[in-house]
Parts: C-alpha cells; sequence; structure tokens
C-alpha cells in the first residue's frame, strides 16, 4: 500500500483582530525547542506563514489525525507568542507580507518584484510513494486531466485583500505568477523530465530545480509524486479527503502504464482553462470534465473523479469513506463557500477569520 505525506501551510494571525502576524521565526524557535516536532515545522517564503509536514502514512485515519495533531501543535506553539493559526489560502483581511529573512528568497524578491511581495498564498501539497522515477513521470503524465478537481474541492481563498476576489481559489491565481507554475505537457519519460527541468534551471529564469512549480512534480527529497495544486483546506478532513482521492489517483495512473494505456492527451492550453474553471467556480458552478473538457454541473464531475479511481479505493478500504466526505462536502460547502457564508452572516472579515480559527483546531 503507498504511503502518503501532507504539507500543509498555516497562516499566523492575531486571535482578537484576525489579522496576519508576521511571527514566523518566533514560533519556530518554540517549535525547535520541542524535540518530537524538530523535523516538522519549517520557514516559509513570508514570516506570516507556518508550514509543517506529517509524516508518511497508510492509513487515510492516521493522516488525519497525524494533520490533526500538527494544526494543534502549530495553534500551541503561536499561542505561546500572542497569535494563532487559521488554514486560509489567503488572508480575508488586507496584508503586506513580510519576506522571510533567507538568501533564497531575497534572490526570489529581487527576480520576480512584485509577485514576490504578494505571493502570501497557502496550499496543500500531497506525496504519495512511487517506485521508481519512471513510474513516477507516467502518474504525472495520466492525473493531469483529474487535478483540477481537487483545486474546486479543497477551494479556500474567496477573499483577497479585503474584497471578495470573484473566486472560489483566488490562491491558485495568484500562484500560476511564478514562470514555472501550472500544468505540464505529457513527458513520456523520466529522462525527458528530468532533462526538462536541467533546460529550465540552465535559463536562469528560476534557480534551482527546488522552483519547478509543476502542478505534478517528482519530490526533489523522497522518492514520491508530490501533487500540488490545492488551496490549504479549512477542515482536517478535507485536507485528508485531498490526500486520499491523490493517492487513488497515483494507484490508478500506475496500473494504467503498466497496463499500456496512454494518457489523455490534453494540451497545456485547455489544463489551463479547467484550472482557471475550477478556480473561479469550486464547487458552486460548472466545472470541465477531465475526458471531454466540457462544461458539466461540479457534482458530475466529483462523482466521475470517484469512478475513475474507484478500485483503487476500494482495494485499500477508502472508497465508502471517500464517498461519503465527498457527499458531505457537496452538500456542506468547501472552504470558499464557508467563508462567503460567514461574512454574509457576520459582515465582518475579521468575523470570518476568527470563527475560520475554530474550524482549523476542530
Amino acid at each position: 500500500m503507498r504511503t502518503v505525506g501532507v504539507e500543509e501551510e498555516l497562516l499566523l494571525v492575531d486571535p482578537e483582530t484576525g489579522e496576519p502576524r508576521a511571527l514566523s521565526a518566533a514560533v519556530l524557535a518554540r517549535a525547535a525547542k520541542n524535540d518530537a516536532d524538530q523535523d516538522v515545522f519549517e520557514k516559509e517564503l513570508h514570516e506570516q506563514m507556518l508550514e509543517f509536514a506529517t509524516h508518511p502514512q497508510s492509513s487515510m485515519e492516521s493522516l488525519r489525525a497525524e494533520i490533526v495533531r500538527c494544526r494543534k501543535e502549530a495553534a500551541r506553539h503561536a499561542g505561546e507568542i500572542g497569535c494563532t493559526v487559521a488554514a486560509l489560502a489567503t488572508s480575508p483581511l488586507p496584508v503586506s507580507p513580510a519576506i522571510s529573512i533567507n538568501q533564497r528568497y531575497q534572490w526570489m524578491a529581487e527576480q520576480y518584484g512584485i509577485a514576490t511581495r504578494e505571493q502570501l498564498v497557502l496550499g496543500c501539497h500531497v506525496h504519495v510513494a512511487v517506485e521508481s522515477d519512471e513510474e513516477g513521470v507516467a502518474v504525472v503524465d495520466r492525473v493531469r486531466p483529474w487535478l483540477q478537481v481537487l483545486l474546486a474541492l479543497s477551494a479556500n481563498s474567496p477573499f483577497w485583500q479585503g474584497h471578495d476576489s470573484g473566486y472560489s481559489s483566488y490562491r491558485s491565481r495568484v500562484w500560476q505568477r511564478w514562470p514555472s507554475a501550472g500544468p505540464t505537457e505529457i513527458f513520456g519519460s523520466a529522462e525527458r523530465y528530468h532533462r526538462l527541468v536541467t533546460e529550465m534551471v540552465a535559463t536562469g529564469a528560476i534557480l534551482d530545480d527546488a522552483m519547478i512549480y509543476f502542478d505534478a512534480r517528482l519530490s526533489r527529497q523522497y522518492p514520491t509524486v508530490e501533487i500540488r495544486v490545492s488551496d490549504v483546506c479549512l477542515h482536517s478532513g478535507t485536507a485528508a479527503l485531498v490526500a486520499t482521492l491523490v493517492r487513488g489517483l497515483v494507484e490508478t495512473a500506475a496500473r494504467e502504464w503498466r497496463a499500456g494505456q496512454e494518457p489523455l492527451d490534453h494540451s497545456v492550453s485547455l489544463l489551463r482553462l479547467a484550472h482557471w474553471q475550477a478556480a473561479r467556480s469550486g464547487l458552486t458552478g460548472e466545472l470541465l470534465h477531465p475526458a471531454t473538457l466540457r462544461r458539466m454541473p461540479a457534482e458530475a464531475v466529483v462523482r466521475a473523479l470517484l469512478d475513475h479511481v474507484g478500485q483503487a479505493l476500494a482495494d485499500t478500504g477508502d472508497l465508502e469513506r471517500a464517498r461519503a466526505a465527498c457527499e458531505e462536502l457537496l452538500r456542506e460547502g468547501n472552504g470558499a463557500q464557508v467563508q462567503r457564508e460567514l461574512m454574509k452572516r457576520t459582515g465582518s472579515l475579521r468575523d470570518v477569520v476568527t470563527e475560520c480559527v475554530r474550524h482549523t483546531q476542530a
């Protein structure tokens, strides 16, 4: 059974005002005093962000428990210096991002200008074990059309600098400013994948291969495929669902590769349109069906994803739980819908943030 790990980026906020706080260095210093957390929490691009990484898990129940534990530990460390954490993919309240003191991040600020200064967005990355780079690239080639559905499920960034952006996932639109971000063409082999990465780094437009921000890529550090399309999810259960679906997609793609089934040959231009549609409407309107790239109700496309990965999920005992979680999400709404409903009810972005703090730690 393939192991799965999750990286989440959390927003540091004032528990009373909901305003982002540039205190990641202090929070990390607190976490470093705890032996159990020394390899869990990491610095990110902006001082208002805190990242954690779970340990690899085989059981999705164990993975969710690990996500909950890490979120609670992040809140505990943050609370010791007077702030807290919120699983929000953008700050609903206006913010002036503070770039972390780090040679790498300073290079990025000089290279990319305002794109770096404004890049206070928070995502969820899922790592799934693969047997080799060849299998990994085969997976990357075959999951491409389905990743937009994960974006729609996880969408949790409707507000930007104090205003409604009109998007369910505005984070994903800001993320596209990086020159190496987004969907990729079909590689066909690990050799072609690595050759392209080498050529991209050689241009000097990016610093190194850590800046290969493909929606799906081979991890630099682990024997995994890393899926990078999701917003950080408001609820830990949604994060666990996304991870479950990602493992199902990876296993399904690997089986297709071994059976000699070719990947769907959608162009990058069409995949970008599918991702734009998912970012715009989330689960509240229509998505592009991954097979046909024609509009269908979001509910139908989510169920198509479940059908696509159904056998892989059944084999790991996750199918019924994933199906129930998807139905609940379609019924209750993703993070973007929750945020907008809170804004409609309270009329206050401050209340949106402080209420989302509670959801984060539930």
